[in-house]
């Protein structure tokens, strides 16, 4: 036998990345459940996508000059293959290369979204991890403005679900890519003269991505960035038709918003509309939602020409402001707490708890034997509405002392004895 002679070293979460324990968790299916009962009303359908995808569908897709991936990819080479692979930082490229694998928009467009984890390895902060998690909806093969007017739309919807009061929405258009190349011509020429204030990623970018340098957190540099060429000035009659009927139709539904000339978002393969819902009650980043159109991707990645427009939430974020806004109460663990004393109630408890899940209630079981002191404990702490009691005297007469938890379940607080055969319809009938 080897003797273990040294002690194991505790192992802690990679920083960044973080356990969501029952309590919290509770709150995210909560949370969740309201979400896609949202996005079925808008005929939404649920895709899911691998966490894992080769590293050039994000340098392609994402732009190879941008945050993400120059600084915020979990990037590695697979061992086995030699292949670049990298852990998804977003998931509109994802869902792309599976429209076109799978060629999903061979008869008609599609309504999809996906929820889950992504990963960017930045600084922590709040509401923003190394790993956090998207919910990403993308409406695939819709070329109009009123799809992306549709999208803001229910985003606004879902802020109402919430009871979100403060989070306002900002609007820009990116214009068509030979509108967008006339403004980086003049826009290099008016940072060229502004040189000596760039700072390093400002003067990185200058020639490779000349628009994400106006969106500087930088102080010294927002003169500079305010008095820049504006995109919007170059927007032809098209985009601008196209932008129009976007501000038409958010007027229409009651959606108040402000243009923002500086918003550029994160991400290369944006066109024409952007927006973000932001806020001010997460700190510095308050940006809730962010999205926008995005016609040339699905072509870029290999497809065929088709439009599409989509948006990205931050859950962490999303939870954080709810929770702020509404008073949310720990969700019960169960129903019904079955407490017994001696082995052969116990036995009878276990059978008890499954007739009652039959009967479409959750139960828990107490686990084990204690004193009734301790089990009543346990039960008040479990959330349950009732506590079904089971001893010596239940087992021999095949009834069950029926307690009432909560003064909202049952108006009195009185003890009755139920026959067994009757539990589970007198606890859906009161419960």
């Amino acid at each position: 036998m080897i003797k273990m002679t040294q002690a194991f070293q505790k192992v802690a979460a990679i920083r960044g990345m973080n356990d969501v324990l029952p309590g919290p968790s509770a709150r995210w299916e909560q949370f969740e459940e309201i979400v896609r009962g949202w996005l079925r009303g808008y005929g939404y359908r649920n895709v899911r996508t691998p966490v894992l995808e080769h590293t050039r569908l994000f340098t392609r897709g994402i732009g190879e000059v941008t945050d993400i991936v120059e600084k915020e990819m979990y990037t590695f080479t697979d061992a086995l293959n030699g292949e670049s692979l990298t852990m998804r930082p977003e998931m509109t490229a994802g869902i792309v290369r599976a429209s076109i694998e799978h060629n999903m928009l061979y008869d008609r467009p599609q309504r999809v979204y996906s929820i889950g984890p992504v990963f960017r390895h930045e600084r922590p902060q709040r509401g923003r991890y190394r790993q956090f998690h998207q919910i990403d909806v993308e409406a695939l093969g819709f070329a109009g403005p009123d799809v992306d007017a549709e999208l803001i739309v229910m985003l606004a919807r879902l802020w109402k679900l919430l009871g979100l009061k403060d989070v306002r929405l900002e609007l820009n258009s990116l214009g068509q890519p030979a509108e967008r190349a006339a403004h980086r011509a003049a826009l290099i020429e008016h940072l060229e003269k502004h040189r000596d204030i760039l700072d390093e990623d400002g003067q990185r970018r200058l020639y490779t991505n000349p628009l994400r340098v106006l969106d500087t957190k930088n102080p010294a540099m927002q003169e500079m960035a305010n008095s820049a060429p504006r995109l919007f000035d170059f927007l032809g009659e098209e985009s601008r038709a196209h932008f129009d009927g976007v501000c038409q139709r958010l007027t229409d539904a009651g959606i108040e918003y402000s243009l923002n000339p500086r918003l550029v978002r994160g991400l290369d393969y944006y066109n024409l509309t952007v927006f973000e819902w932001v806020t001010d009650r997460l700190g510095s980043q308050g940006t809730v939602c962010g999205g926008g159109r995005y016609d040339g991707l699905v072509e870029l990645l290999g497809g065929k020409h088709a439009p599409a427009v989509g948006f990205a939430i931050g859950m962490e974020r999303l939870l954080d402001l709810w929770e702020q806004s509404v008073q949310l109460d720990a969700p019960a663990e169960c129903e019904v707490y079955v407490v017994h004393q001696g082995e052969e109630a116990q036995r009878l408890a276990a059978r008890v708890g499954e007739d009652l899940r039959d009967a479409g209630l959750s139960v828990v079981v107490h686990a084990g034997s204690a004193g009734f002191k301790s089990q009543f404990k346990r039960a008040d702490a479990s959330g349950a509405k009732v506590a079904v009691i089971l001893g010596a005297d239940e087992v021999a007469s095949q009834t069950a002392s029926v307690k009432y938890l909560r003064a909202d379940a049952q108006g009195d607080a009185a003890q009755q004895q139920v026959p067994l055969k009757d539990l589970a319809a007198v606890l859906n009938n009161k419960g």
